[in-house]
């Protein structure tokens, strides 16, 4: 079986290829990938090439498939796992690979399987530990976005407290004031949808930017009026002011802090704004492996502050978010601003630090250069295509969704 998938041979070098994938072994599943999501920790990859912790030092003999943000079909099973598995089956999967005890990452160190691909083997050993998961949904965008969605709920996890014995217990705090940080990024973005959403609800969610476009944008998508009906006090601040922040809280500081940009100044910030007990989540990995910030010990001795940081997710986190997307109680299409073809993946991933928006999505049997959502009315002015996406965003809110994906897939 051939497959085109753009493969990484060192730094900034990314390549569109063509090559045969081996003869399936028993106990491995082709899929087809449908669609994939460019993530952030891509473009790291992509700079750091063999530098990067879960890239191969012989990458550029053996190139591995990008992407791991994918959602797939089964396309051939072998004897083995036909009891679990069948044609036609949707699947996505945590990429990393944690039960092998070392840093294999899918869409970093594997040359048969990532999600910029068009086809791909999954090994027996990921089906074996569970890691192929089947969801029910009637969109691959969905299963492209559980991935970036289950690392959010799993920062969220990640979050440290005492209780009255002193003992310490994961998660945000109920009834608790959560602040988020930088959060109108694509994925700030679903922390806010999970704060309001999820299974643990916070009495009080602030959520800062310095973009007033982005902001807006959170705003239109999260009505503080509808969050107060839900029992939520929602702000939305275009400050870095620590004063300003604490206001919020009466001036005892928030039970949880998310900090979703990897700026020293928003990690002291975050610092300064935790309460008794707080908990500080960095959730932005920085490229500088030697990135620092202050952080008050004297608060984590006699405040009890604690600090934690997190790196993808795990297949009980992906259960949950496909839990809460089925009761539609979340909707991370929030993050998507952009979508193209398998041959708009380089350059999206070489750029997406010059690229705004959110996530930029990509459907790889397709071939369309990254587009953005918001241009589509204009780009519909002379192309019949554009005009219907157009309209069909604009009934569901101006977000991607599943008559949009299925009428890009039968027209494009």
């Amino acid at each position: 079986m051939k497959t085109k998938a753009v493969r990484l041979y060192g730094e900034n070098d990314l390549r569109l290829e063509e090559f045969e994938l081996p003869e399936l072994k028993n106990g491995e599943i082709l899929v087809k990938v449908i669609s994939d999501s460019v993530c952030m920790s891509t473009y790291k990859t992509v700079k750091q090439g063999a530098k990067h912790l879960r890239v191969p030092n012989d990458v550029a003999e053996n190139p591995i498939i990008v992407g791991h943000e994918f959602c797939a079909e089964v396309v051939e099973v072998t004897d083995k796992h036909k009891d679990k598995f069948k044609v036609g089956d949707k699947v996505v999967m945590p990429p990393v690979l944690s039960y092998l005890g070392g840093p294999e990452t899918v869409g970093y160190s594997f040359c048969e399987i990532g999600g910029a691909s068009t086809y791909s083997i999954v090994y027996d050993h990921i089906i074996e530990n569970d890691y192929l998961i089947k969801i029910e949904s009637d969109s691959y965008f969905n299963g492209s976005l559980i991935e970036p969605a289950s690392c959010v709920i799993r920062g969220y996890k990640a979050s440290l407290h005492l209780d009255e014995n002193l003992k310490p217990y994961s998660n945000i705090k109920a009834g608790g004031k959560v602040a988020i940080l930088a959060g109108c990024g694509p994925m700030g973005l679903v922390a806010i949808d999970i704060a309001l959403h999820g299974d643990i609800k916070p009495s009080l969610v602030v959520v800062t930017d310095l973009s007033q476009e982005r902001l807006e944008r959170a705003k239109q998508l999260f009505n503080p009026e509808q969050a107060k009906k839900d029992g939520i006090d929602l702000k939305f601040v275009a400050s870095s002011d620590k004063d300003e922040l604490l206001k919020f809280t009466d001036g005892s500081g928030y039970d949880d802090v998310f900090v979703y940009a990897p700026v020293e100044t928003v990690v002291e910030l975050a610092d300064e704004i935790l309460g008794f007990d707080g908990s500080l989540n960095f959730f932005a990995g920085p490229l500088d492996k030697k990135f620092s910030a202050k952080f008050n010990f004297y608060n984590v001795h006699y405040q009890q502050h604690h600090v934690s940081g997190t790196s993808g997710s795990t297949t009980d986190d992906m259960r949950d978010i496909v839990r809460l997307i089925g009761e539609k109680r979340i909707n991370p299409a929030v993050m998507i601003t952009h979508i193209g073809g398998i041959d708009a993946v380089i350059d999206t991933t070489i750029r997406l630090t010059e690229i705004p928006g959110g996530k930029k999505l990509i459907y790889t049997h397709i071939n369309l250069p990254l587009t953005a959502i918001d241009d589509f009315e204009k780009l519909g002015k002379s192309n019949e295509h554009f005009k219907m996406l157009a309209d069909i965003v604009k009934q569901n809110n101006g977000l991607w969704c599943t008559e949009a994906e299925k009428y890009l897939l039968s027209h494009f």
